[in-house]
């Protein structure tokens, strides 16, 4: 073989060997994010599997992140809707890359039960401030002068609030697996409650519609709320409904350590500390892609916006695609902001 020959060979090698090893560095991992660092960084190309509770609001918010990721060059898969334990579960496994609407202190249990912070990060603070607490209907309080939740221990109170003809007063309460179900199962036993309330739970909005409809004939009503939610446009806190206080400050342990200080707002003792809701994601996700992890973190929706969502999906317009419309509306809205987020995160892969 001549000399030419051999160099020519040699070239070809080279070059064979160069695509075989991009084409290596193509594969995806099992989760559908890129391997290859470059793109990972830079977003392009890149699957993104992310997760939502059933409720509405948590797909409202959900929509908004996927389109700055498809901003910066992602490309987001249709957002899972799952129980709030599988989807911590998922996020952990890496089956999910994210999910967007993790309650800090409400969900301590799943963060810690999922690996914690080996193999799960907290980023961002999408919804500030979000509350929870126990309401009644103003006309009802004022009528028997009640303000606090261990009233009810009267049976003659709680008979009041009583919808099915036990004598025990019905309270409207939590989807099993939110956490907040937790919470209220822990206060029954705290304020000595059990043998005059009863915790009624199934599908939260459905259960909330029928205590609306019980407001609007005249009668007395009593119901876990969270905010954001459609119920703080349909029955509005001091005007038709008034929030309870508690006796003392008491919460699952595993919550955390809270004195009556921080479960107080506005002068009253909620029995609930405020929360933040936040991105929940997978440290290798983040690690390989700074772009998306720069995007959660400066990704913030006001309250005020998703309850005006919500009023939406409670007057009909509740289908996924009626919730990106309006994730698409309030992106449009928000332009200016919005596109500084995108701006930021992709600055933040190239550095």
């Amino acid at each position: 073989m001549t000399t030419r020959k051999i160099y020519i060979f040699a070239c070809i090698s080279l070059v064979a060997a160069l695509f075989v090893s991009l084409i290596a560095c193509e594969k995806q991992n099992p989760n559908g994010s890129q391997s290859t660092a470059g793109k990972a960084i830079l977003g392009k190309g890149v699957k993104v599997s992310s997760g939502a509770s059933v409720s509405t609001y948590a797909l409202f918010v959900s929509e908004i992140i996927n389109i700055g990721l498809q901003k910066i060059g992602y490309q987001p898969a249709a957002v899972k809707q799952l129980s709030i334990p599988l989807a911590h579960i998922s996020v952990s496994t890496g089956d999910l890359d994210f999910y967007s609407v993790h309650w800090e202190k409400l969900h301590t249990k799943f963060f810690l039960q999922n690996g914690g912070d080996k193999k799960l990060e907290r980023v961002g603070i999408i919804l500030a401030d979000a509350l929870q607490s126990y309401q009644i209907d103003k006309k009802t309080a004022e009528q028997y002068k009640i303000t606090n939740l261990a009233q009810l221990k009267d049976p003659n109170i709680a008979k009041l609030f009583d919808s099915d003809g036990d004598g025990k007063a019905n309270l409207t309460g939590c989807n099993p697996g939110w956490g907040c179900e937790l919470v209220i199962e822990h206060h029954l036993d705290a304020y000595k409650l059990r043998d005059t309330v009863e915790h009624d739970q199934g599908n939260y909005d459905v259960l909330l519609a029928g205590a609306l409809a019980r407001y609007q004939q005249g009668n007395p009503i009593l119901f876990y709320s969270y905010i954001p939610h459609w119920s703080v446009t349909a029955l509005k806190p001091g005007e038709d409904t008034i929030r309870l206080e508690v006796p003392f400050t008491s919460l699952p342990k595993e919550q955390g350590k809270f004195t009556e200080k921080d479960t107080t707002i506005n002068g009253k003792n909620l029995g609930i500390a405020v929360d933040q809701v936040r991105v929940i994601a997978n440290k290798k996700f983040l690690v390989a892609n700074p772009a998306a992890k720069r995007l959660f973190e400066l990704t913030t929706i006001p309250i005020e916006d998703v309850n005006a969502q919500q009023k939406l999906v409670k007057n009909g317009e509740n289908t996924p695609k009626d919730i990106r419309r309006h994730a698409e509306e309030w992106v449009q809205k928000n332009q200016e902001l919005f596109d500084s987020w995108v701006e930021s995160a992709k600055k933040a892969a190239k550095t």
